[in-house]
């Protein structure tokens, strides 16, 4: 076992975009978006959070690559019974950079699960409405490609 051995990959531009969503019940998303919640800013800590965890994928996931990140950008999307976030992330590397997307839409969900878990627990503090779901990778781009 060990590191795989990404010495003869050549140096190209890579990008990926991940996305998924967090469950929300409506209350709540209205305090998100009045920044009522006690917290603090749900949606900038989240970008925060996302950017933090897309730089350290390399110490999270064994098998990935330190790389140099050269773009990292999160998107929000309030709908009825949640919030979508996407995320971007580009580097000019010998491996993609679709984990650390996958990494930083993830751990910015996380963030805003954990900044209103107060208002999602029901009487018994337990979470039935809330959850994560649908993050997967939407487009994973290799060479030359437009700027974005």
């Amino acid at each position: 076992m060990g590191t795989v051995d990404i010495s003869e990959k050549p140096v190209v531009k890579r990008k990926a975009i991940a996305s998924g969503k967090v469950f929300l019940k409506k209350g709540t998303l209205e305090k998100i978006q009045k920044k009522d919640i006690k917290k603090g800013d749900v949606l900038a800590i989240a970008e925060v959070a996302a950017m933090n965890a897309v730089k350290q994928t390399q110490f999270l996931i064994p098998h990935c690559h330190q790389l140099l990140i050269e773009k990292i950008s999160t998107g929000f999307t309030f709908e009825d019974d949640g919030i979508r976030m996407v995320c971007e992330v580009a580097a000019t590397a010998k491996t993609g950079v679709e984990m650390e997307a996958l990494v930083g839409v993830s751990m910015g969900l996380c963030t805003i699960w954990d900044m209103v878990k107060y208002l999602e627990k029901d009487e018994d503090g337990k979470y039935p409405w809330t959850r994560i779901s649908d993050i997967k990778v939407e487009k994973k781009e290799k060479g030359e490609m437009e700027k974005t």
